[in-house]
């Protein structure tokens, strides 16, 4: 594979258009019927919106790699905020720094609109996704939408109730600046529970995917365990999957209702957990 930069710039061209909805085909697959087409993306970036590629040089051929795509939209009480729909990057540059980077020039972009909020959702269970939002970007969630797309058709959504976070990236605020720096970060799980921070849903003895019944509790910081890839344990086995759904659903919305909100997902040991913090933001 070339190695040579991975050039970050907003969509120029009709082609380009066409690339991102090639990768939604390639990275998601998706059905023809369930991407965003040209003609929204490029009405959408011509307006407001933000339509940023990833492109690499590829046999002397440049390519788009990975993409972000988002609008302008209003908050519950009628602030202006950019909603940040889809993105993503093939699997080869996943672990290149491609979406951080993307998502770098898309605040760079939004600050320059004036705004200083970027929301969007994702599933709550994909650790790897949770990892990204909260522990490079520094965004937050107090908000859990159940079965927000109703049944998805896509191979990694197929199968079980859409649920999803919805999170805010308080762009210009200092906890995502500290964030961005590589400072603001938590101890890790085990420190934390050596502190006294409960895990409200410890894996039973003897049955690691297997969990108790939750325990919410009052106090400044709980942990929350979700799987490590939910993915391959959805392929694995479709009903814990789903155990795992509606399990993490009960918890987030308890710990949300209570003024938590997600702060962070630490890993460790091979585990996965969110850190969640009581009225903090």
């Amino acid at each position: 594979m070339n190695r040579m930069a991975i050039e970050i710039r907003p969509v120029r061209t009709e082609n380009e258009y066409h690339a991102v909805e090639r990768l939604q085909r390639e990275i998601w697959g998706m059905q023809d019927v369930e991407i965003i087409a040209f003609e929204t993306l490029m009405t959408a970036h011509k307006n407001g919106g933000v339509m940023i590629g990833a492109f690499d040089v590829v046999e002397g051929e440049e390519l788009m790699v990975g993409f972000v795509f988002g609008f302008v939209g209003l908050t519950a009480d009628g602030r202006v905020k950019h909603c940040s729909h889809i993105a993503g990057a093939l699997p080869d540059y996943r672990d290149r720094g491609v979406g951080y980077a993307l998502k770098l020039k898309q605040r760079e972009i939004v600050l320059a609109q004036g705004i200083d909020l970027i929301t969007w959702t994702f599933d709550p269970l994909e650790s790897r996704n949770a990892r990204f939002n909260f522990h490079k970007l520094g965004a937050t969630c107090g908000v859990y939408l159940r079965n927000l797309y109703g049944a998805m058709r896509d191979k990694l959504n197929a199968g079980l109730p859409s649920d999803r976070f919805q999170v805010d990236w308080r762009i210009a605020s200092p906890r995502v600046e500290a964030k961005l720096r590589g400072e603001a970060c938590p101890p890790s799980a085990s420190t934390l529970m050596a502190e006294g921070v409960p895990l409200v849903n410890p894996p039973e003895a003897g049955e690691p995917l297997r969990l108790s019944a939750p325990a919410m509790v009052e106090g400044g910081r709980i942990l929350i365990q979700i799987p490590s890839d939910f993915q391959s344990l959805k392929a694995a086995d479709r009903n814990l999957a789903l155990e795992w759904r509606l399990h993490t659903r009960a918890l987030f919305e308890e710990a949300f209702a209570k003024g938590y909100v997600a702060t962070d997902l630490l890993v460790e040991g091979g585990r996965s957990y969110y850190m969640l913090e009581q009225n903090q933001y």
